[in-house]
């Protein structure tokens, strides 16, 4: 080969040389500004997939504290209701002890009359074998007679109709009873009527 083709080749793999190198270069180029691009996006994807990440909790955290608010709401009902229960069943003869009062004055006022006949001993004698079977029937529901006289006036327990002053009794002590009052276990179906010492 002569010398001049050897510079010719030389020449040429010099140009092809360069060309593959350019062209490598412009591959890196291309696969960094491909790269900067994907992570561009990438992180425009974990940007957005973190921003519903944070939007879920949040949901999730509401729909907990609702559903405790509703457990806390559920249990207060439960409870409640049950109370509910255990007062019916604890004053459920209220209304009928309200009713049988009144029949129980009835027969007070009647058992107080005095007669010498012997018809109306035994009649008297008859009513008051009832009455204490009515007070014994209330007795075992829990309704018992409130205690007045020489106690000290309860305004939940006494109904004052009159205050009088009484020598060597001190202020504020019931003297007379004019109506007996009721009590059903701890709830007053009736308060007493009294008369109070000033």
């Amino acid at each position: 080969m002569t010398e001049e083709r050897k510079n010719e080749q030389t020449v040429e793999q010099q140009v092809n040389e360069e060309t593959v190198e350019a062209i490598f270069a412009e591959g890196d180029v291309q696969v960094e500004q491909v790269s900067e691009e994907e992570s561009v996006v990438e992180l425009d994807e974990l940007q957005t997939a973190t921003a519903k990440i944070e939007e879920l909790e949040a949901k999730i955290e509401e729909m907990d504290n609702k559903y405790l608010r509703l457990q806390a709401d559920f249990d207060n009902s439960r409870r409640r209701a049950k109370l509910d229960m255990e007062a019916a069943l604890k004053y459920r003869a209220q209304s009928l002890a309200g009713d049988l009062i009144q029949s129980l004055d009835n027969f007070e006022r009647a058992m107080k009359i005095e007669s010498d006949h012997e018809e109306t001993k035994s009649m008297l004698a008859g009513m008051e074998m009832i009455y204490k079977g009515i007070v014994e029937a209330l007795k075992k529901e829990g309704v018992e007679a409130i205690e007045a006289v020489g106690k000290e006036f309860d305004p939940h327990m006494h109904q004052a109709v009159m205050q009088v002053q009484v020598d060597n009794v001190d202020s504020n002590i019931v003297v007379e009873e004019f109506q007996k009052g009721y009590i059903l276990k701890d709830r007053v179906v009736r308060p007493s009527m009294v008369k109070v010492s000033e």
